[in-house]
């Protein structure tokens, strides 16, 4: 098992140090391969949002969802094979434009587009990588605000209960049909890192590796979190017992949930940086939470919570046979590094070969994005050691 730890250093000095501890002692990172990494910053242009559908699916409950679509980016090309594929699963109450930008006037480039392109650390000239929009979200696949088939109406509360195993059941079977045969990694922040830990419990020979990042293998929060959720939605004027789709939605009460959110995951220290004063601080999180929250299915929210909650790959951790990254931030509200040594004492336990890395970063939840270029070195490293035949 390595443990990496990532020090933010003075411009003029080294970009990056890496320290690998291993069980048996202590030793030097290879160097080269990741020390040289050029990171580049040129987003990827003219990605397509694409759709598939995969028809019906069985839940794990026996429910059948009928008409599924599955929303998703891809960068790079497939392999004849279909084995140099990476899958990018997205966060919580993100979306699947991992990396790039949909056309010249579009001003946001995905999430971790620092990581993903032609001669970044997730190489696109090298893998054919796929980032899915997840079961039960509302940016394309179906979820709770897709129309029903039977009613002609969206699912709203009716939308059936989902757990993450469903999820990556749906990304198989929609790899499957993109021609993907075997995985080289599945790899996600946060939900992502969640899922990727379910990916490697439930197909364990479909991947070499997987990268959790900023995540955990078990759900936290247990169905108490679901319901104090459901209650503070509730109290929106247009909640309507979750029929609020006719009554123009409850966009307040899903900002004030997003705001507190994204100072949880260290929106005011990136804020921070750009000097501005407390009134002007709040009002640019205001207009991110209100962007947000006029896009964002609420029941989106509460299934995918309920997913999270009664989630646990932790249990099944014997059966894992890909190799692990797992990324975690200094100063992670959510997912703090005590947490890291703790996941990583039972992926010891279980025999999987692991490598931890612990961000020095001010950013908290939102460090591996923002500090990209102090992990990248590392996750290619680790891309390469998958992909040594």
């Amino acid at each position: 098992m390595h443990v990496l730890f990532m020090k933010r250093m003075a411009p003029h000095a080294i970009a990056l140090a890496f320290v690998s501890i291993v069980l048996s002692g202590i030793v030097a990172f290879p160097g080269d391969a990741a020390a040289g990494v050029a990171l580049l910053h040129n987003p990827l242009q003219g990605v397509e949002h694409k759709g598939m559908n995969l028809g019906s699916l069985t839940l794990e409950n026996g429910q059948v969802l009928s008409d599924v679509t599955i929303a998703y980016d891809t960068y790079g090309r497939l392999a004849p094979d279909g084995r140099n594929a990476i899958l990018i699963t997205h966060g919580y109450t993100s979306n699947h434009h991992a990396a790039g930008r949909y056309g010249p006037a579009d001003s946001k480039v995905g999430w971790w587009d620092r990581l993903i392109g032609p001669g970044k650390a997730i190489d696109t000239a090298r893998f054919f990588v796929v980032s899915s929009n997840v079961l039960g979200s509302c940016y394309g696949t179906t979820g709770p605000g897709s129309l029903n088939p039977a009613t002609g109406k969206p699912y709203g509360p009716e939308f059936p209960d989902l757990t993450m195993r469903d999820i990556v059941v749906a990304q198989r079977e929609f790899l499957i049909r993109l021609g993907v045969t075997h995985l080289v990694a599945v790899a996600g922040p946060s939900l992502g890192g969640r899922q990727a830990f379910q990916w490697a419990v439930t197909y364990p020979d479909f991947m070499d590796g997987i990268v959790a990042v900023a995540s955990s293998p078990k759900g936290l929060g247990k169905d108490d979190a679901v319901h104090h959720l459901m209650q503070r939605l509730s109290t929106d004027p247009n909640w309507n017992d979750g029929w609020y789709y006719e009554r123009g939605g409850i966009t307040p009460t899903l900002t004030a949930i997003r705001m507190e959110t994204l100072k949880r995951y260290g929106i005011e220290a990136v804020i921070g940086t750009d000097h501005l004063s407390p009134g002007q601080r709040e009002a640019r999180i205001r207009r991110q939470a209100e962007a947000w929250a006029r896009e964002f299915d609420a029941h989106s929210l509460v299934v995918l919570r309920k997913a999270s909650v009664r989630f646990d790959a932790q249990r099944d951790f014997n059966v894992i046979r890909a190799k692990v990254l797992y990324v975690i931030s200094r100063t992670d509200q959510l997912f703090p590094p005590s947490m890291g040594a703790r996941v990583m004492g039972r992926l010891q336990a279980a025999g999987v070969e692991a490598t931890y890395v612990e961000l020095d970063s001010n950013f908290g939840h939102l460090a591996s994005s923002r500090e990209a270029d102090q992990w990248a070195p590392a996750l290619q490293a680790f891309l390469e050691r998958l992909t040594i035949r």
